[in-house]
C-alpha cells in the first residue's frame, strides 16, 4: 500500500499522473515515461510477469487488482492491534508512541481514520490503575492534539 502511495505521488510530481488515471489525457511520451518508472520500481519477478504490458494504465490496474486486497488483510490486524494497545504494556512512552503511530498509519492507509481525540482517549484509558489521578489531570488540561 505504501508503494502505491509513493508511486502515485512521484508520478504526479513528474507530471505523469494522468498516465495511470486516464490514458486519453496523457501523451504517448508521458505514458512511456510512466511505464519506465513503474517497471523500474517493480520487483524483478513482477517485471517478468508483466513483460508484455506496454500501457501504464493497464499495468497499474493489473497490479491494483492483484494487490488491492491487502486492505482486507491489513485492516483487521490493525484494528486488533488498536484494540489491544495499552500504555502499560510498554517499557517507555517512546515505545508506546511508536506503536501508536505505526498502528494509526496502517488504519489511515485503509481509510479508517483515527483522530487525535481517539489517540488521547486510548492513551488515557490504558494508564495503569495506580495512575488514575494522572489520567484525570491530563483530561482536565483539555489536550486536543496527540503528540
Amino acid at each position: 500500500m505504501s508503494w502505491v502511495l509513493d508511486a502515485e505521488i512521484h508520478l504526479d510530481a513528474m507530471g505523469l499522473g494522468d498516465a495511470i488515471k486516464d490514458k486519453y489525457k496523457a501523451s504517448t511520451q508521458d505514458c512511456a515515461k510512466a511505464l519506465i518508472f513503474l517497471r523500474h520500481h517493480l520487483d524483478e519477478g513482477l517485471k517478468i510477469e508483466y513483460l508484455t504490458v506496454k500501457d501504464p494504465l493497464v499495468l497499474w490496474n493489473s497490479l491494483k487488482e492483484r494487490y488491492d486486497n491487502l486492505k482486507l488483510v491489513t485492516l483487521p490486524q490493525a484494528r486488533y492491534d488498536w484494540a489491544h494497545l495499552r500504555l502499560q504494556d510498554f517499557k517507555s512512552v517512546s515505545e508506546y508512541n511508536s506503536a501508536m503511530f505505526r498502528i494509526t498509519s496502517k488504519l489511515k492507509l485503509c481509510e479508517d481514520n483515527i483522530s487525535d481525540y481517539d489517540m488521547l482517549e486510548k492513551t488515557f484509558t490504558t494508564f495503569h490503575a495506580s495512575n488514575i489521578v494522572l489520567q484525570q489531570q491530563y483530561r482536565e488540561n483539555g489536550f486536543t492534539k496527540y503528540s
